[in-house]
């Protein structure tokens, strides 16, 4: 069954997509059409923004109920495969950038190419320390106390509980260690977003303009092809598995 923050969001990521495609749409036909540096920049402007609307809106979602984007019904099943911490993960960028300098989109200066590995480096290095810090929330999940309340509740639905404990106070007491969980879950969600961010904000640092467009132009590609082929196959029975190995070389460009 959907919550309402589901639901409610999942209207908002349909509206969300269909705009993003219609971004894509007018980052390749500006990228044909030779426009100036500062009509680049502002498109760059306008998607940048369109991102951070997502992350303004999901935030505000997820303080209402984090687990709906631990399992978004608003995705496709490929694309939930795809997902890492409630979104892309960040480190996936640079296989764009690559496949950019490898079909000659975009010609990489040797100082642009530095910036971008000392920036791969350190995404890594954020997504690992994220990791971790799931790591911890999910064996958090067991501790000793958690385990405890759960013996408790079972025992008092099997009425062997011996000391008078009311049945409302455990139930008080695992929303407590609940509420617990679910605010360790909202903190991950948020760092991993904090380092998507990061990484986006990173390589459209480095790269001038016209780059940061075929930048742009590929990121969005990828996600919105991702979501049409999850969709085709949610819908679809006995298609042709999907490579994703292969996503970068069939997408982008």
């Amino acid at each position: 069954m959907t919550s309402p923050v589901g639901e409610r969001f999942s209207e908002f990521f349909d509206k969300w997509i269909c705009q993003l495609d219609g971004y894509l749409q007018q980052l390749v036909r500006v990228s044909r059409e030779g426009l100036s540096e500062s009509e680049h920049q502002t498109l760059v402007s306008k998607l940048t923004a369109h991102y951070k609307e997502y992350y303004t809106v999901k935030w505000a979602a997820a303080h209402e109920d984090v687990l709906v984007f631990y399992c978004p019904v608003w995705l496709s099943k490929l694309e939930n495969a795809c997902s890492w911490l409630t979104g892309w993960k960040p480190s996936m960028i640079f296989g764009v950038v690559e496949s950019m300098r490898r079909k000659s989109v975009a010609e990489l200066t040797e100082e642009q190419v530095r910036k971008i590995e000392q920036l791969r480096v350190k995404i890594k290095l954020e997504e690992e320390k994220v990791e971790r810090e799931m790591e911890r929330q999910q064996v958090a999940m067991a501790d000793r106390k958690v385990v405890e309340l759960v013996r408790t509740a079972r025992r008092i639905r099997n009425e062997e509980l011996v000391v008078v404990v009311g049945n409302h106070q455990v139930e008080g007491l695992v929303e407590v260690a609940l509420k617990g969980v679910l605010a360790g879950l909202e903190r991950v969600m948020k760092a991993a977003d904090c380092v998507r961010l990061k990484a986006l904000k990173g390589v459209l640092d480095v790269l001038n303009p016209s780059q940061s467009l075929d930048f742009l132009a590929g990121i969005c590609m990828l996600q919105i092809q991702i979501r049409k082929w999850g969709q085709n196959r949610d819908n679809q029975k006995g298609s042709n598995p999907i490579i994703l190995g292969e996503l970068h070389n069939n997408v982008i460009f």
